[in-house]
């Protein structure tokens, strides 16, 4: 059972203060900077399955800035961002949801395109970095399942989640921060996908009082977006 009031992530002094306001808000301006100069400068890449590869990273990065920011204005120790070690249990848990996961967004996503009408396919680019070859495949699932649920696990939940748990109801804090998170992926049928991620990551993190848990979860779930059309997808095509 997940405890619904505010305060520390896991019970007693077993964990550091948590960040605030003045972390969330310096995460989310370097965060913010990042994604405009992504905006401007990865569209310049004409080759769209480099694209792709390069995407994947910097959206990893775009989080693992953010949290460095965020670290560094006023609290020095890691441990209260929620780098620190999770138990066994927590990862086997996690390693699971992530299935969960996809199968919750794949359902939530087609729900979104059914009602809105909105079938646009924001991920061609890494659909075609997942195509183009053994080492392309090797870095998109390196970049995809690694590096990028590391970075927005870093900050969406690590300091994001993380202040709104200490300051409000786990209900709260788990919907407002993954709501933030969905957003941040664009208003399109992706959308659905990462409110569901962020969900059942702050679960995890309320949980666990770790962001590790929930970079497996992430990782899982990639993971099997992008194998899954590869293991669908017809021979020769």
């Amino acid at each position: 059972m997940i405890d619904d009031t505010p305060g520390e992530t896991v019970p007693g002094n077993a964990r550091p203060k948590a960040p605030g306001w003045l972390e969330i808000l310096a995460g989310g301006a370097a965060y913010a900077a990042s994604f405009l100069l992504v905006a401007v400068l990865l569209p310049l890449v004409e080759n769209v399955a480099i694209q792709g590869v390069v995407g994947l990273f910097v959206s990893g990065a775009m989080g693992l800035i953010a949290f460095a920011v965020a670290a560094v204005v006023r609290i020095r120790g890691l441990a209260a961002f929620g780098v620190r070690r999770a138990k066994p249990h927590h990862i086997l848990v996690a390693a699971l949801l992530g299935l969960v996961a996809y199968l919750l967004g794949t359902v939530t996503a087609i729900v979104y395109m059914t009602v809105s009408g909105d079938v646009q396919n924001v991920q061609t680019s890494y659909q075609a970095a997942a195509d183009a070859g053994w080492w392309s495949l090797a870095l998109v699932f390196v970049a995809g399942a690694t590096i990028t649920p590391l970075g927005e696990e870093a900050f969406f939940r690590g300091v994001l989640a993380n202040a709104v748990f200490a300051r409000y109801r786990a209900w709260i804090a788990v919907l407002v921060s993954a709501a933030i998170f969905a957003v941040a992926h664009g208003i399109n049928p992706v959308l659905p996908v990462a409110f569901v991620v962020g969900v059942l990551t702050a679960l995890l993190f309320r949980w666990s009082g770790s962001i590790w848990p929930g970079v497996v979860l992430h990782g899982v779930n990639n993971a099997t977006a992008l194998l899954v059309p590869l293991l669908v997808a017809p021979a020769g095509v």
